[in-house]
C-alpha cells in the first residue's frame, strides 16, 4: 500500500513540476520543490506536495553568490526574496521592480553599495533588510513603500539626508539603524 501511495505522490509531483515549468518558474526551484521519493520514503513526505508554495519564497542565502541570475526576477509570484549572507556587490538588479508581490526582501550581510530605484515600485513590500552592506546612498523612491513596516539599515554608511527624505514620507516604519 505504501508503494502505491509513493507512486501516486511521484505522479502528482511530476504534474506539479510541469505546471511550475509552464508558469515560468525556473528548473532550480522545481528541483528544490521535488523530493527524492525512493521506496524507503514514508507517507509523511506528502507535505512536500504542498511544496508548490515554494514558488512564493526564493531562498538564496549563504550560497557565496557574487551575482544574481536574472531569471530569478521572472518569478513574478515571489513574496519573499532572501539573498542574505552572500558576496553580492553593486546593487540588486533593476529587474527587481518586476516582483510586484514581494513582501520581504532580505539582502543583509553582503557587500552591496546601492539600492536600485525600482525597489520603490514594490508597493506590497513590508520588510526590507539591507543591514551589514556598504550602502552609502538610498534612493528617494523608497518613500513610495507605503506598506513598509520595517527598514533595517544597520551596519551601513548611508546618507542621513537620504534617510530623512524617506522618514518624512514613511513616519510609521520601524527603522533599525544600528
Amino acid at each position: 500500500m505504501e508503494l502505491l501511495i509513493i507512486s501516486f505522490m511521484k505522479k502528482i509531483i511530476l504534474i506539479a513540476a510541469v505546471l511550475l515549468l509552464f508558469s515560468g518558474c525556473s528548473s532550480k526551484l522545481i528541483d528544490n520543490a521535488v523530493p527524492n521519493l525512493d521506496d524507503s520514503s514514508s507517507a509523511s513526505d506528502s507535505s512536500v506536495v504542498l511544496g508548490i508554495e515554494t514558488n512564493k519564497v526564493l531562498d538564496l542565502s549563504g550560497k557565496n553568490l557574487t551575482t544574481l541570475d536574472i531569471s530569478a526576477f521572472d518569478q513574478v509570484d515571489l513574496e519573499e526574496l532572501n539573498v542574505s549572507n552572500n558576496n553580492l556587490t553593486g546593487a540588486l538588479p533593476s529587474q527587481i521592480g518586476k516582483l510586484k508581490n514581494l513582501r520581504v526582501i532580505n539582502a543583509s550581510d553582503n557587500q552591496m553599495t546601492g539600492v536600485p530605484a525600482e525597489v520603490g515600485q514594490l508597493t506590497n513590500l513590508e520588510i526590507l533588510d539591507l543591514s551589514n552592506n556598504q550602502l552609502t546612498g538610498l534612493p528617494n523612491e523608497l518613500a513610495n513603500l507605503k506598506n513598509l513596516t520595517t527598514l533595517n539599515l544597520s551596519g551601513n554608511q548611508y546618507s542621513e539626508q537620504d534617510l530623512e527624505i524617506i522618514r518624512n514620507s514613511l513616519p510609521n516604519v520601524n527603522y533599525i539603524l544600528n
